[in-house]
């Protein structure tokens, strides 16, 4: 059976990033048949390499970072010294080579370098650039630093988060860098088009403030339409009750339970075998919620006295909205996400079998395919510089010398 040809299948990549942000967007790409070659400071390596857990057994390294290899595999990895004044001239004939170059440093960064859009131009014409970084390239808090928590907060969404009466809290980790990250994947796609149509390349200026916007919609449009400021409001919905996560068996289990009109709670109180405190005042949505503490309590004594599964399906067989809280080990053996393939085990030199994420989305006749795992360090330095830069081995030897190369 002939092998079906991926969707970025001869399309060369160019990195120069670290963290998530950009990295997400050169792994979908490498995900879906792009060869993309990660540029890496050996004297400041990506942040994801040295400090931020978890790393394979609890041992830090350059090359045992998890957060660093689900967000790279399929990558090649080339060290070059940015600060030293030879490393610019083989930045460039590196993005000769590329189609598309993506950077989320902070900006101003690569116009200091020389590796701003309209020097590149003059190396590739046609060239696909994409910068990502916080507020964007250009407006008075363009050159702000920050990290993901720090643009959860800005697009709003810690406003939202938590209960009336306590502090906002911060959602789990760079959640607005991959936001940005599928955005970011989505907008090369359009510009390679573009290039395929008209033969010019494009610019992409990124915001990931602006990006995590979208995601907060419709209190945005009742704000412009009604002028209302939402709040936090725990699990609270204003158009379903009960709307919770409900204590079950074992050591930290929930289901989450969400009625949203009278028939549905009809079948609820169905399930609970119509107990004497579900009254008529539990009739109709304006009952619930004015009893809504109440009924939370009486909802999670029964909740209590079945497995988060056991609940989860009575209640979907009866046609009310419920779903287990999964926690992290749940998600690697969920026969769904089994059944999707979308964990792939592959083989890392320091770290052994480890699991990396595959696509989010299936191509029927494009589909995507990890083959191998993040790069170590500098990994591939001998394929970078030899085989697509054509340097002969003295030549590297000699800018291993002059430290270009680490």
């Amino acid at each position: 059976m002939e092998s079906k040809k991926q969707a970025f299948a001869g399309i060369h990549v160019v990195e120069f990033t670290g963290f998530a942000a950009g990295p997400v967007v050169g792994k979908h790409m490498a995900d879906h048949g792009a060869e993309v070659v990660r540029v890496e400071s050996a004297t400041r390596p990506d942040g994801f390499r040295t400090h931020y857990p978890p790393f394979k057994d609890d041992v830090p390294g350059l090359n045992r970072s998890g957060c660093f290899a689900i967000f790279n595999n399929d990558k090649y990895s080339m060290t070059l010294n940015l600060r030293h004044s030879k490393s610019i001239e083989l930045a460039k004939r590196m993005v000769a080579w590329a189609d598309v170059v993506i950077e989320n440093f902070t900006p101003g960064t690569m116009k200091k370098l020389g590796l701003d859009y309209d020097s590149l131009c003059q190396v590739k014409p046609d060239v696909v650039m994409l910068s990502t970084c916080n507020q964007g390239q250009t407006g008075p808090h363009a050159s702000h630093p920050g990290f993901g928590s720090h643009l959860s907060s800005l697009s709003g969404f810690t406003n939202l988060i938590g209960y009336p009466d306590r502090p906002p809290a911060i959602l789990y980790g760079p959640y607005i860098d991959f936001i940005g990250g599928g955005y970011g994947m989505i907008a090369v796609a359009a510009a390679l088009d573009y290039r395929r149509r008209t033969g010019k390349g494009l610019y992409i200026d990124l915001a990931q403030y602006e990006a995590g916007l979208n995601f907060i919609a419709p209190v945005l449009l009742d704000y412009a339409l009604n002028g209302r400021v939402h709040q936090r409001q725990g699990n609270r919905s204003p158009s379903a009750a009960p709307h919770g996560a409900y204590p079950c068996q074992g050591e930290d289990r929930w289901c989450t339970i969400s009625v949203h009109d009278d028939e549905e709670w009809t079948r609820l109180r169905t399930v609970l075998g119509n107990p004497e405190w579900a009254d008529s005042r539990y009739d109709t949505l304006l009952g619930r919620k004015d009893s809504e503490e109440e009924l939370d309590r009486h909802l999670a004594e029964w909740t209590r006295g079945y497995s988060a599964h056991a609940v989860m399906e009575v209640l979907q067989a009866a046609g009310v909205h419920a779903a287990v809280v999964n926690d992290m080990a749940d998600l690697f053996s969920d026969k769904q996400l089994e059944h999707r393939c979308t964990w792939c085990e592959l083989e890392h030199p320091e770290m052994g079998q480890h699991h990396y994420e595959a696509a989010p989305f299936t191509l029927s006749e494009t589909p995507s395919e990890l083959k191998r795992p993040a790069p170590c360090l500098g990994e591939h330095n001998d394929y970078v510089y030899r085989e697509i830069l054509g340097l002969s081995p003295d030549e590297c030897e000699r800018l291993a010398e002059e430290e270009v190369i680490r």
